[in-house]
């Protein structure tokens, strides 16, 4: 049965849409079968992989109201082994219109459990806050990956959102676990790069991925054309930095698994992010 992780940060730009979409195609390259969620209401996982927003019939705002099945609401990318339950600007409204809504954090779990069989991994692309529909993420899936940018104040807010999947273990997702930490848009001409790379290997020890998705024109040129990079430009560092990321998932998915939330959340005593 495919595995689902929740790709989240509730800082903004750091590479959650980005790390969804290529790492996605970059595992159904490698003969995996993989279906991406969009749940930010931004939509840009569902233009980034060549979908038109404005086109889609069925959604997560459909599956969350209950009027569509996850199955109904599944597109075919024009990738191999690359699928998407797309979303548009409709889904800033299902906060308010689930707010007395019954089992309304386990709207998206429920609604995944018919189709989890069908995909080797399961992506959720969360939006950048802690939200109902980033609890809904969080309470579907058995993981979580947490992209965090090489910028100063890289982990301001992570100790929020530890918070946060503290408290959906306690109430909703008892085995949620972090996959994986991985650093984005590194710059390694300054010295910056180098010590919030050392800081966050410091708190958050194994679970830092040892693939580092660099800055890297291309990734950002790739979404205008709804391509990920790899089908964009595959000579790219972008494109091989998540072929390599892929490969690492793909090797290392049991052993990261191994370090629980609580040795994280032990660590703010002695290693308190920033603020």
């Amino acid at each position: 049965m495919g595995k689902i992780i929740a790709v989240c940060n509730q800082k903004g730009g750091t590479g959650k849409t980005t790390t969804t979409i290529n790492l996605s195609a970059a595992l159904a390259i490698q003969r995996k079968s993989v279906l991406i969620i969009d749940a930010d209401p931004q939509g840009n996982s569902t233009s980034g992989v060549g979908i038109n927003k404005n086109e889609i019939k069925s959604s997560v705002y459909d599956i969350l109201l209950n009027r569509a099945t996850a199955e109904e609401a599944i597109s075919k990318s024009v990738y191999d082994r690359l699928d998407i339950i797309p979303c548009n600007i409709n889904l800033t409204g299902a906060e308010i219109e689930l707010v007395g809504a019954l089992s309304r954090e386990t709207r998206l779990k429920k609604a995944l459990q018919p189709i989890k069989e069908n995909y080797d991994f399961i992506f959720i692309d969360s939006p950048p806050s802690l939200g109902l529909l980033t609890v809904n993420a969080l309470a579907a899936s058995e993981s979580i990956l947490i992209p965090i940018q090489c910028e100063f104040y890289a982990l301001e807010g992570v100790s929020q959102l530890l918070n946060t999947i503290s408290l959906i273990r306690d109430g909703l997702n008892p085995n949620l676990a972090i996959e994986g930490v991985l650093m984005t848009m590194a710059d390694f001409r300054t010295n910056l790069t180098t010590e919030v790379i050392n800081e966050i290997k410091n708190f958050f020890k194994d679970k830092v991925y040892q693939t580092i998705i660099p800055r890297n024109i291309k990734l950002s040129e790739a979404p205008s054309y709804g391509k990920p990079i790899a089908y964009y430009d595959a000579s790219s560092i972008g494109a091989k930095k998540y072929e390599e990321l892929a490969r690492e998932v793909l090797g290392l998915l049991n052993i990261r698994n191994s370090l629980d939330i609580n040795v994280l959340e032990g660590n703010k005593s002695t290693n308190s992010p920033q603020n």
